[in-house]
């Protein structure tokens, strides 16, 4: 069953302005198609929650549609829609056994008593808490009693199944296990489902598509890895992990890549760039951490002959975790630049005072463009210091 919103908008009443009134969101629209597990991302207040709960029922939207399958849902109450929803506090009842609360949506249902147990059997030997059946949630770990609301909201065989950040409440580890079950668990019965979040590593793991959202709007719709790795603008590129951006100019387009200049006169390219990007424009050169090489200047590594120079610098800060280590190298650059190095016992262990040479992918660089404002005054500065670079060369 997909959900497909159309222009939806949610107005709330401002308290501090009298007859004023406070956007929650603004002009969403969006397909989810069936079985796809789509993820609503962004920082508290965007108006994911906002947005769930108006598929759910719990919130009407102030303008716009909400088509369930072929019907229009926005006028009908929760319990008209086939929708199930798993909330953040978990909600199970605390004075009955796991079995009767898995059981309890069919017996509200007016299921048959065989039935009822038949059913919620099955769905708890999916769910891996057959065992438990006969325990009062206050017996239960925190996974647990999350298992047990995942299962009471399935065994009801929901159209769409609504998630409302239902892994906040548990410690990280846990947490990491869930989000592969929670996957794991939607594939296996091919549910259509809405996912809530603030966590961009559960949005990651979970998530067929991914939306991110900031004030009320859509920022980006994309998989994982276009989100990640191909954001389409800098909210995005800022709001999914860290990002090393610089101002650039795009000189031309060679090969199928971006050759771009920076203020210093220095020149990259990048394979990728968002939709819409045109030469001469005064855009971001993006490239995450991880995508940079971090070499001794006068050792040169054997696995990054095919690489280009990004800067040298001196390394300012490195933290050593195991599996990585993180630097901030100090590069000619406004601020610094950050490198996540991996396998350290391989490549090599840096200090900090080392002289040291950055080196990328085109591969993994791509083109942001910028906002009017900081496009204006970048693009003055480029050409400034670009014309002065050029006359010091002549």
């Amino acid at each position: 069953m997909s959900v497909r919103l159309v222009e939806i908008t949610k107005e709330f009443k401002d308290m501090d302005r009298e007859g004023g009134t406070l956007v929650a969101v603004r002009d969403f629209s969006l397909e989810v198609l069936d079985g796809e597990l789509v993820t609503l991302l962004g920082p508290s207040g965007c108006g994911k929650t906002t947005t769930l709960r108006m598929i759910a029922g719990f919130e009407v939207p102030t303008s716009g549609e909400i088509w369930i399958g072929n019907k229009n849902v926005v006028n009908d109450p929760p319990n008209k829609r086939d929708t199930s929803m798993v909330f953040q506090s978990y909600a199970i009842f605390p004075h009955m056994s796991v079995e009767q609360n898995v059981g309890f949506g069919l017996e509200l249902k007016g299921y048959p008593r065989d039935t009822i147990r038949q059913e919620s059997r099955r769905i708890m030997e999916v769910m891996g808490i057959a065992e438990l059946a006969h325990r009062r949630p206050d017996q239960l770990s925190g996974g647990q009693q999350q298992r047990v609301a995942l299962a009471r909201a399935i065994v009801n065989k929901p159209s769409v199944l609504l998630f409302d950040e239902p892994l906040s409440n548990l410690d990280a580890k846990l947490r990491e296990q869930m989000r592969v079950e929670i996957r794991r668990i939607q594939q296996n019965f091919k549910i259509t489902s809405i996912y809530v979040t603030h966590d961009q590593a559960e949005a990651m793991t979970v998530s067929d598509r991914i939306v991110v959202m900031n004030k009320g709007s859509i920022m980006q719709v994309g998989s994982p890895f276009e989100i990640y790795s191909r954001p389409a603008n800098r909210f995005v590129a800022d709001f999914i992990g860290k990002v090393n951006l610089f101002p650039v100019k795009v000189d031309s387009l060679q090969a199928d890549r971006y050759v771009v200049s920076d203020s210093k006169g220095r020149q990259w390219c990048a394979a990728s760039a968002a939709p819409g990007i045109q030469i001469g424009e005064t855009v971001w050169f993006m490239v995450r951490p991880e995508s940079l090489v971090v070499e001794k200047t006068d050792r040169p590594g054997a696995k990054s002959e095919n690489l280009f120079v990004l800067a040298s610098g001196v390394v300012e800060k490195a933290v050593y975790l195991g599996a990585t280590v993180d630097y901030d190298i100090a590069a000619s650059f406004d601020r610094p630049v950050f490198a996540v190095s991996h396998d350290p016992v391989d490549v090599g262990l840096w200090s900090i005072g080392d002289k040291v040479t950055l080196k990328y992918s085109p591969n993994a660089a791509h083109l942001i463009p910028m906002d009017e404002k900081n496009k204006s005054t970048e693009n003055n500065a480029i050409e400034l210091v670009c014309q002065q670079y050029q006359s010091r060369k002549t």
